[in-house]
Parts: C-alpha cells; sequence; structure tokens
C-alpha cells in the first residue's frame, strides 16, 4: 500500500467509526443554519439589548437582516506575552468590517492562563481544564444569536483548542482564527536550556537563571520554542482556519495588522448572506482532521495535541483515536527541526520557508488531503504561499521558493530528519502512552532500567538533589494524571533528568501527567491510561521493577508477573491537597468527571 493509499484508508476508517456522532452533529449544525440569525425578528427588547451600546450606523444596520455582524472572541489580557496583542485587534477588526460593509461586535472574552508562569505551582493543575472552560466562555459569547460569523483570537496552549471546541459547537457559524505571532527570536533556546540544567545542578544562581529566562522570553508574543502554543499556529494554517501565511509574522508589525484586517473581511465574505458560505461545523470534516495530525507529525508537534486534536475532533461528531494519530505517524516523514527537536525557533522556521514549504512538500508527496474546504476557499494548495507586505498596506502572496532557505531547519520528504513523525504511541501491560521521539536520540529510544517510584515531582527533584539518583532507572511519577489533580505539565522533571542523562545514565520518565510540546531529550512516556487514580497499573509499580520502553516498536512493559503485579493492593496515596489552594477547590466537578486522556481528556462525555 502507498503512503497515500495508507493516508486515505486511515481517514475512510475515521469516517466509517465517526458515521453515526458525525450525522447527529451535522443534522443538529444544519438545523441550526436554517435558524440564522435574524435579527428583526427577535423580540424587540432582545434586540435592544443587543445592539445598546453600539453607533447610530451600527444600530440601524442590526436592527433588519441586510448586513452582517462579526462576533469577536477574545482571550486578550495584558499580562502574557502572546495575548497582549490581542489588545488592539478588535478596533481593527471593526473598522475593516466596516470598510466591507459590515458590523462587529467584541461578543465575549475567554480566559487565557500561561502554562510558563504556572510551571511547577498549584495554578498548573487548572490548565488542562482551562480548555473546556474556554469553550464553555466561547458558546456563553455566541449565545447570544446575534452574528452571522466569529473571529477568534487566540494562540497559546489551552485557548486554541477551546477555541475550536467552541467553534464547532456552534459549527452553523463561519469561523476565521486570528494569531498574534511570535515574539522576535531572543536568548537561544539550548542556551536557556543549559542555564536550567546548570541551576537545577547548583553551579550557577537564581539571578543567572532569571536573566537567562528573561533574555529568552523578552517581549510581546508567543514564546519562541515549537511548543503546544506554535503547534496551534500550524494546525489553523493547515487546517484551513488561519488565512494562507498568516501563522509566524511578528506582532507589531505593519504585515500582521494587514493580514487581520484580510481576516476580518474574510470573515465577512463567508457568511450566509454572501455566496460563499462555510459553516465551520461542515469545513472541519475528517480529512481536515487527518491534515492536522500529519503536520503534527511532520514538524515534530506538541504532544499535548494528542489528547487536544481527539477532543477538537469529537466536538465536530468525528472520533478521532491515539491509533489512527499513531498509524500516521509511521508513513510522515519529520521535515522540520525546530527547538526542541533542534537548535532553530519558530522564527528560523518561518524564515526557511515555514508553513507554505511544509504544506506544500506534503501535498506534492500525496500526503495531505489536497481537496478540503478552508476559510480561503476550496483546495488547501492556496496555503503554499508566502506573505509579504504589498502596497498600500495590503497582503502580496507570492509562491514559496522551491527549495528550503535553511536546510538544517526544513528538509524534503525525499531527505527528511527522520522516516517517521515525532510522536509514537506506546501500548503494553503498562497501558497506552504516548512518547515524542523527535527530540531523542536514536540510541535513547529504547531503556530498560529498575523503576523508582515518585508520586510528585516535587519528590524526584529532592532525590536528584540529594544525590539519590546517580545511576540507570525509570522515574515512575504517578497520581498526576486528570482525576487525581487536572494532569498538570511536569517539566520540572526535565532539567534534573537532562543532568543524568548527561552524566552517562540511562535514565527515562513514565507517568500519567503531561509533558507538552517542550518535551526534551529524555524519553518520556506520558499520557499514561489509565492513569493510577483509575486503577492503572502504574499505581502498583515498586521501586525495582523492571520497566522496558521501547519508543522503537511502540512497546511499555513492567517486567514482572502479571499474577504478582494483579495481587499487589492498590496504592494507598492522600491526594486531599489537590483539592484547595489556587481556585482548584472550583474544579471538584471537572475531576469527578473528565474522561481519559486517549479520549481527549474532556468534561464534555
Amino acid at each position: 500500500m502507498t503512503v497515500l493509499q495508507r493516508v486515505k484508508s486511515i481517514t475512510n476508517r475515521i469516517r466509517e467509526r465517526s458515521i453515526p456522532t458525525r450525522d447527529v452533529y451535522l443534522d443538529r449544525l444544519r438545523e441550526a443554519a436554517s435558524h440564522k440569525p435574524k435579527r428583526s425578528a427577535l423580540a424587540c427588547a432582545n434586540l435592544a439589548h443587543g445592539f445598546a451600546a453600539c453607533g447610530p450606523s451600527d444600530k440601524a444596520a442590526l436592527a433588519g437582516d441586510v448586513l452582517p455582524n462579526i462576533g469577536i472572541i477574545t482571550s486578550y489580557n495584558d499580562m502574557l506575552s502572546a495575548h497582549q496583542p490581542f489588545e488592539t485587534y478588535p478596533q481593527l477588526i471593526k473598522a475593516a468590517v466596516h470598510e466591507a460593509g459590515g458590523v462587529a461586535q467584541v461578543a465575549g472574552g475567554v480566559p487565557a492562563m500561561c502554562d510558563g508562569v504556572t510551571q511547577g505551582q498549584p495554578g498548573m493543575d487548572l490548565s488542562l481544564f482551562s480548555r473546556d472552560v474556554i469553550a464553555m466562555a466561547t458558546a456563553v459569547g455566541l449565545s447570544h444569536d446575534m452574528f452571522d460569523a466569529a473571529v477568534y483570537l487566540g494562540v497559546c496552549d489551552k485557548i486554541v483548542p477551546g477555541l475550536v471546541i467552541g467553534a464547532l459547537t456552534f459549527g452553523h457559524l463561519p469561523a476565521v482564527f486570528i494569531p498574534a505571532g511570535p515574539m522576535t527570536t531572543g536568548l537561544p533556546n539550548d542556551e536557556k536550556a543549559k542555564t536550567r540544567q546548570l541551576y537545577a545542578e547548583g553551579k550557577v544562581g537564581r539571578d543567572k537563571l532569571l536573566e537567562s529566562e528573561s533574555k529568552s522570553y523578552h517581549g510581546p508574543g508567543t514564546c519562541t520554542f515549537y511548543g503546544t502554543a506554535n503547534s496551534n499556529q500550524m494546525l489553523m494554517e493547515i487546517m484551513g482556519l488561519h488565512t494562507p501565511g498568516s501563522s509566524f509574522i511578528n506582532p507589531g508589525t505593519p504585515l500582521r495588522e494587514a493580514l487581520t484586517r484580510e481576516a476580518a473581511k474574510r470573515a465577512l465574505a463567508i457568511t450566509a448572506l454572501g455566496n460563499e458560505y462555510t459553516p465551520v461545523g461542515e469545513m472541519i470534516d475528517e480529512k481536515t482532521i487527518v491534515n492536522g495530525v500529519i503536520g503534527l507529525h511532520a514538524t515534530g508537534g506538541s504532544t499535548n495535541h494528542t489528547m487536544h486534536l481527539v477532543a477538537m475532533a469529537a466536538a465536530a461528531g468525528i472520533k478521532l483515536t491515539w491509533q489512527d494519530i499513531s498509524d500516521l505517524s509511521d508513513v510522515v516523514p519529520l521535515l522540520a527541526r525546530v527547538y526542541p527537536n533542534g537548535l532553530a525557533d519558530v522564527n528560523h522556521f518561518h524564515a526557511a520557508g515555514g508553513m507554505g514549504y511544509i504544506i506544500r512538500e506534503l501535498l506534492d508527496a500525496g500526503l495531505l488531503h489536497e481537496d478540503v474546504k478552508t476559510v480561503w476557499g476550496e483546495g488547501l494548495r492556496a496555503y503554499t504561499i508566502e506573505v509579504k507586505l504589498g502596497e498600500n498596506g495590503t497582503v502580496q502572496r507570492n509562491p514559496i521558493p522551491s527549495e528550503s532557505a535553511d536546510k538544517k531547519v526544513l528538509s524534503t520528504v525525499k531527505e527528511p530528519f527522520q522516516a517517521t513523525g515525532g510522536l509514537k504511541m506506546l501500548k503494553g501491560n503498562l497501558g497506552t502512552a504516548v512518547i515524542k521521539t523527535s527530540a531523542v536520540k536514536p540510541e535513547r529510544r529504547i531503556i530498560e532500567a529498575p523503576a523508582i517510584v515518585f508520586d510528585s515531582q516535587a519528590a524526584l527533584q529532592d532525590a536528584f538533589k540529594a544525590g539519590k539518583l546517580d545511576r540507570d532507572f525509570v522515574a515512575v511519577v504517578r497520581f498526576q494524571g486528570p482525576k487525581a489533580n487536572g494532569m498538570p505539565e511536569l517539566h520540572k522533571l526535565t532539567p534534573p533528568l537532562g543532568v543524568l542523562q548527561d552524566r552517562g545514565h540511562m535514565v527515562a520518565l513514565v507517568t500519567d501527567g503531561r509533558m507538552s510540546g517542550a518535551s526534551g531529550k529524555v524519553p518520556a512516556a506520558i499520557h499514561v491510561t489509565p492513569e493510577a487514580l483509575s486503577g492503572g497499573i502504574i499505581g502498583k509499580i515498586r521501586d525495582g521493577d523492571m520497566i522496558r520502553l521501547d519508543a522503537e516498536i511502540g512497546t511499555l512493559d513492567v517486567l514482572e508477573d502479571p499474577e504478582v503485579l494483579a495481587a499487589r493492593p492498590e496504592p494507598v496515596v492522600d491526594l486531599s491537597h489537590n483539592g484547595y489552594g489556587m481556585g482548584r477547590e472550583l474544579f471538584a466537578a471537572f475531576r469527578n468527571v473528565v474522561g481519559r486522556a486517549d479520549e481527549g481528556a474532556s468534561v464534555f462525555g
């Protein structure tokens, strides 16, 4: 079977599996579309409330059905670098929409928290759940039923997936996602990582660490490494939710503003009041979801999307599984080297050819579905471009150059950085897990060593500082799953484990928690399912049990007698401290009902 046939086969099985839920979803979408907002038919009190704060011309426009109204859902706050640029977007969008003959209103705001700020802190326990809160906040904003389309302002880890879930819940409305772009390049990411390791070893102080971090994260825009935030932007473009070429243009530039104005006008053009009606729930289909997965593999994207893509697909009635993601990884080559999979950052990636180059390479190799709908129209080939600022502040698009501008950053399908994608599913008697292979050297992808068990990342750090970990071992960090504590990211594990690996030890991590797009050079089997709190075998592992992690063939096993494992009592652990402080009290219901990691770790059932 050729690669193209394999991609089509996986897409077809997703489609067949999804027929019952997808049909129900599309029926509901079309029913909602048949009752699209007719503002003049609203009760007078309803409509008066809906445009009370508008100017006279907008009130007149919204009193009838003639002019379309664009709802703006924004994640703006001015504390977080990625979202601060959105402060000026609503006025830009409103002005552009007015120029094109429509109206725009800020329909609502959604929370936007930063995993970088909360890393290793109690607030991180809210991070994954914030995705579903964002989806609900999006629904609240759009529930006024005043809109003919919506634009979504979001960038980072849980924000974009939450916005997508919310947008698909209102699938009869067209949706255009508008990014803010990455910050300019600061201190190289590998130098930042070295300083973190030196700090973990006690060789530099907090002042040097803070200086390093501040030079790396130094201005408006997303962090420049290829974590979940920038994986989000890749997904929005390859899935056709961004306008072509818009993902990685820096904030505060004339081109960034031109792209924002253009996106607003495009949202206006694809409403049901025009000739290009593109409801997002029909636009996002099985082919689009598969394209997203392929883009994730080809670029070495975030492991978080093994959950987010499953949850996003489910919002459109599509049943994506980890097996689908893993099988696609087997046929999709790795074409990009962006930190932590290489030394380049996303600005270097964009300069080397970026999304236009990646999409063209994959299309020409038959690895992407070209026959999809996008916010730009029919077909993905329109995204094989680069953008520049044209005359009078307009956006100019040119075909992407035939060759990569930096072959150390972007390569070809014929000469990939590795033959398979950046993510791999692991299966064995420990359950199911995910590993990001693109950052791990081949000689580190098979680890067999005794377990050392921890119930928190702090406990591992303490053991490291006490000099108790200078040996080969597999760190088993349990009770970090969605039900236990909201599944926080565990990046404070990376520096000590990296130090031990650099000392020549064979080390690995096995956890029911998360590590995200910044999963580094240490082999890490993450998202282990079932989690410890749900009776997973990870909870029964004891110090000294032999663990084998094989990322080449995709296995994860504890090499102990199955009967011995089954006979072990369930572990007793006090998780009461996970239930209060930093707002965690408010999320008890989420922890009680959240689904498994391989089902999207969602509270929506």
